[in-house]
């Protein structure tokens, strides 16, 4: 099952397509260019359960995993290596089994995280007030995916589902995400030795 379908299923909330005036928003592609600490690659170092994640993305991409040794390599890559070795495991080892039903929970989580440790990321939020934030994949040479949104032909307006956006926008505007993920999704066990 596609992303899209998990969303619209489990999460039908976050399950539409959006549109956002170009001029009044706050968009980020990664980590070093403008708004780019709204980007899970952005270095926000993060401690859960007395482990250091280098970054949100690190932990989101181990949280995908049961496997013991599929979290361990993940936890060792900086990068964007770290999402092409995830979707390698994704394809042997494969996710969680629950992970349709828990991922945008857990995207929380790890943003809530963030937030919790993060005195830039909370002055960034802060700063965009006004704006809409939007996740800009209009590099990409497909359509936009689940989580961003693409510059429309006339430079006008993003257009998208934009759920990572969406998502910075809910806490910035509520100083809270809301999220449920299962008790043993935060052991850390296997990982220690290499903390």
């Amino acid at each position: 099952m596609h992303v899209r379908e998990f969303i619209e299923k489990n999460y039908p909330e976050y399950y539409s397509w959006n549109h956002y005036p170009a001029d009044k928003t706050a968009a980020f592609c990664e980590s070093k260019g403008d708004w780019g600490l709204f980007s899970n690659f952005a270095q926000t170092p993060l401690v859960v359960d007395g482990v250091k994640f280098y970054c949100a993305e690190s932990l989101f991409q181990v949280l995908k995993f049961k496997d013991p040794d599929a979290r361990k390599v993940i936890y060792s890559i900086k990068g964007q290596g770290l999402k092409m070795k995830a979707k390698h495991f994704e394809k042997t080892s494969g996710a969680r089994s629950d992970w349709g039903e828990i991922f945008v929970d857990v995207l929380k989580f790890c943003i809530m995280t963030k937030f919790q440790q993060s005195q830039a990321f909370r002055d960034e939020l802060e700063k965009s007030r006004g704006l809409y934030i939007v996740e800009d994949q209009s590099t990409f040479n497909k359509s936009a995916d689940t989580y961003g949104a693409k510059l429309t032909p006339d430079g006008k307006e993003y257009s998208g589902p934009n759920l990572m956006g969406r998502l910075l926008m809910e806490l910035r505007d509520s100083g809270n995400l809301q999220y449920r993920i299962p008790g043993d999704i935060l052991s850390f066990t296997d990982l220690i030795s290499q903390n």
